[in-house]
């Protein structure tokens, strides 16, 4: 349930602040929620839910490197 409500406070800030918000933030902020529902799925042993959120964590990856400016 952490995850998930994180994952709605995540697209809500994008949501309300725009171009304005702290993309690092919201990068960070949902490549951990996608890590903890990652975590749910295996243990439930939920395969589609599972690939899922680790296609999330890999572009939550390659999010926070743009961001930094590291590609």
């Amino acid at each position: 349930m952490i995850g998930v409500i994180m994952r709605i406070f995540s697209f809500t800030l994008v949501s309300w602040l725009g171009p304005d918000s702290p993309f690092l933030f919201v990068w960070v902020f949902n490549t951990i929620d996608a890590i903890l529902l990652s975590w749910c799925a295996l243990l439930k042993k939920d395969r589609a839910y599972t690939v899922l959120n680790l296609f999330w964590i890999i572009v939550g990856i390659i999010g926070i490197l743009r961001v930094i400016g590291y590609i």
